[in-house]
């Protein structure tokens, strides 16, 4: 008699369905942080539109912004009704809370997440040899440190269960150094990193990590270049798409990495920026 070797654990294979049919996302639990503005809210309305349940992350914040993430909400409801939408605050600059964000994701979703979308950034402007070291603990520990302990809970959830995507957002400074925000692109570095490390350990076990890389994207994060009319020149001509981004320019391309249509995409950065790193 012979032995057969016993399979190796494998990324399952794309279904054999109707190709509209693989992005859907009906039944699927997101966890979203970031969600209150922006690319996130964007991307929470575009994933709840798809079908997905949302726990959407926000921090404690001021009344200005708190009306901004109850817009995030309420929009979701209104165009979504058949979506069961969730509300969980946290500061993601204080590693002690990120560590409970997903227990209390699990309880308020009914003990399931299929998809976590990690959005949430922080920027803090200096020339390096005046750049602060609380700057540099903040932006790197709501960047880098936070998004790490959300992708280690969402694995130690997801790997068991031998389903999940985990998407992140990184940055053109993932790839170049930029100007006056060593935090920032350190931070970002360090996702599109962590990306493909976390990729290479858990892909076989059907668990996806991806990342999202936006060029200039027209957000309250730009607003002094956007501010800048000699930054903002010298940009605009470098866009082959002849405009900065949206934020609705994220819907398609965060749906997909949630959804099946992207079964096989493991440890990718997938860059939405007109064309600039093409230039």
């Amino acid at each position: 008699m012979t032995s057969e070797s016993p399979a190796l654990p494998s990324l399952d294979p794309t279904p054999i369905i109707p190709s509209l049919d693989l992005f859907s996302l009906t039944g699927q639990n997101v966890l979203i942080t970031g969600a209150s503005r922006g690319i996130g809210a964007a991307c929470a309305v575009a994933l709840a539109q798809a079908g997905a349940n949302l726990c959407l992350i926000f921090r404690p914040l001021p009344n200005s912004t708190s009306a901004l993430a109850d817009y995030t909400v309420s929009s979701i409801k209104t165009l979504c009704p058949n979506v069961r939408v969730e509300v969980v605050h946290c500061d993601l600059g204080n590693t002690e809370d990120v560590k409970t964000v997903f227990p209390r994701a699990l309880e308020v979703m009914g003990g399931e997440i299929d998809v976590f979308v990690n959005c949430a950034g922080i920027q803090r402007r200096n020339p390096a040899v005046k750049f602060s070291e609380e700057d540099w603990d903040d932006v790197m520990n709501t960047n880098l440190k936070s998004a790490f302990l959300l992708s280690q809970a969402a694995g130690a959830h997801m790997l068991p269960r031998r389903r999940g995507s985990i998407i992140h957002f990184a940055s053109l400074l993932s790839f170049q150094g930029g100007l006056t925000v060593p935090a920032y692109a350190a931070a970002k570095g360090g996702i599109a990193q962590m990306v493909k490390a976390l990729a290479n350990e858990w892909s076989k076990d059907n668990v996806r990590v991806n990342a999202v890389v936006p060029g200039y994207i027209k957000t309250d994060m730009n607003e002094k270049l956007l501010a800048d009319p000699t930054r903002l020149r010298q940009i605009s001509e470098r866009i082959p798409a002849g405009r900065w981004g949206d934020p609705a320019d994220f819907a398609g391309p965060v749906v997909f990495l949630a959804s099946k249509a992207s079964q096989y995409v493991c440890g990718e950065l997938l860059v939405v920026d007109g064309g600039w790193m093409g230039r």
